[in-house]
């Protein structure tokens, strides 16, 4: 019987009108839907279920902005709609309309690292390569 091999991440980064802008270490993605229940007079239970929007969440450990970024004088604070590429052997997964909701800092002497940043997206879309 063969081995299944459990595909993981070779290359995250933040991108920028398509420029990688910084390389992320880590992340954690969450996505929640919203649903609405439709209820029927005299029934006790819901009728049927309409499926809602999706948030993704992501949480993102330690960020290091690229060289050239940093030559362009980036600014994690005020990044805008970017996207998060996450990159796997078989796949391609691209968080875009990313907001930044919290970015927590700590570093040392001349390190342009930024440690955790929670990120909101609006949208998730999976390639095949």
């Amino acid at each position: 019987m063969a081995a299944t091999i459990i595909p993981t991440s070779r290359d995250i980064y933040l991108e920028v009108d398509g420029k990688k802008v910084a390389v992320v270490q880590s992340y954690t993605a969450q996505t929640t839907k919203t649903s609405t229940t439709v209820e029927a007079f005299g029934e006790s239970e819901p009728v049927a279920t309409i499926p809602g929007q999706h948030q993704h969440v992501l949480e993102l450990t330690r960020i290091y902005a690229t060289d050239e970024a940093l030559a362009d004088g980036i600014d994690f604070y005020s990044l805008e709609d970017f996207s998060l590429v996450i990159c796997k052997p078989d796949r391609r997964v691209i968080y875009s309309g990313c907001q930044w909701s919290k970015i927590g800092e700590s570093g040392t002497l001349g390190a342009a690292v930024v440690e955790k940043v929670t990120v909101v997206a609006s949208r998730r879309v999976e390639t095949n390569l």
